[in-house]
């Protein structure tokens, strides 16, 4: 049974109160105290837009200071090696925020003279930042009247309009986006900074992806959803990933205090960082280790999963009895300087 019908434009008592109801509840009741907050500087904004994406808020906040310590603005970024930029990412995942991040840094600095534009359009142009991401920096920095529409606001605006439009199709996505545009407060950045926080602050919270706390809500009578009985079904988004298996053997040689390591393709799962040797099968790595006649000592698998697979890792350790050159692409690395590597999380926890 059809719950609901997609309205053509939001109701005209919902345009009227919602902001109102939003920016009163995020003022008390909203999130305060994030390290990246209370502040108009766009660097900062957006360094925590771009690790916040597809990463928890407590994740990051073990990160974000870590990251301005040692590039503090944009200027330091740019001069960064990708190596540097890459290892104190190491751990965080989803590489290619990392990648983008060091591009749209140098970007900034050869294009802009080292400030980042203060249009969305602008900035939309710059590796990495999408319509989304531009829309925060650009309203929360230089007080532009321009929606966001991340993963949390997109829930929020389904379940309170009951949008039943699909959202796997872009030209859905593109009417949602119209609403979360007609909806913005129509001051400028004093009613704009609160109510673009309180739509994040209330899909992180309250309006959560399962069991929303619809009770508490600040807009709870003003939610088409909650009113339909099932706010959960929205927002819609058919289209499911589909996921893989890949299974693949570390050989993890060490010897004398040293780690021999290769770095990964520049492209493809985890470009760039450095890992141990991988083979595709068992008897390829048996083969090396009978090359270097080095005695192997079978480990516990380790399943890691990523966006679009899960791995299953066989790590197999051997001692080598002198750090000789060792006929596979790469390097000794010594473990006092291994922090200096960006490594992935699963090997960082292997070889501790």
């Amino acid at each position: 049974m059809k719950i609901s019908v997609r309205p053509a434009q939001p109701p005209s008592g919902l345009a009227r109160h919602f902001a109102p109801a939003l920016i009163a509840w995020q003022k008390v009741h909203g999130r305060h105290q994030l390290p990246w907050q209370n502040t108009r500087d766009p660097y900062r904004v957006w360094l925590s837009e771009i690790m916040l994406q597809q990463t928890q808020v407590a994740t990051v906040l073990a990160y974000y200071p870590r990251f301005l310590e040692r590039f503090p603005d944009v200027r330091s970024l740019a001069a960064a090696q990708l190596d540097e930029v890459l290892a104190l990412w190491a751990g965080l995942g989803y590489y290619s925020r990392a990648r983008n991040l060091h591009r749209c840094a140098q970007a900034v600095q050869a294009q802009h003279g080292g400030s980042f534009p203060a249009s969305s359009e602008q900035l939309a142009g710059l590796p990495g930042i999408g319509r989304s991401t531009a829309a925060a920096i650009a309203a929360f920095c230089f007080g532009e009247r321009v929606a966001i529409l991340d993963g949390n606001v997109k829930r929020v605006l389904g379940r309170v309009l009951a949008f039943d439009g699909d959202l796997a199709k872009a030209a859905n996505e593109r009417e949602l986006w119209r609403h979360a545009t007609d909806l913005l407060p129509d001051q400028g950045l004093q009613d704009l900074a609160p109510y673009t926080q309180g739509l994040m602050d209330l899909g992180a919270t309250l309006c959560s992806l399962k069991a929303p706390q619809c009770m508490l809500c600040p807009v709870m009578d003003l939610c088409a959803g909650r009113k339909s009985g099932a706010p959960e079904r929205f927002p819609v988004k058919t289209r499911k990933l589909k996921r893989s298996q890949r299974e693949n053997w570390w050989l993890w040689l060490e010897s004398e205090g040293r780690v021999w390591l290769t770095q990964r393709p520049e492209t493809g799962v985890w470009a760039g960082l450095w890992t141990l040797p991988m083979f595709d099968d068992e008897q390829a790595l048996q083969s090396q280790a009978r090359h270097l006649n080095a005695e192997l000592r079978v480990l516990p698998s380790i399943a890691h999963s990523l966006t679009h697979f899960d791995w299953l890792l066989h790590p197999r350790q051997a001692q080598l009895t002198s750090t000789s050159e060792v006929p596979l692409p790469g390097q000794w690395v010594a473990r006092e300087v291994l922090a200096n590597y960006a490594v992935p999380a699963p090997l960082k926890r292997l070889i501790g």
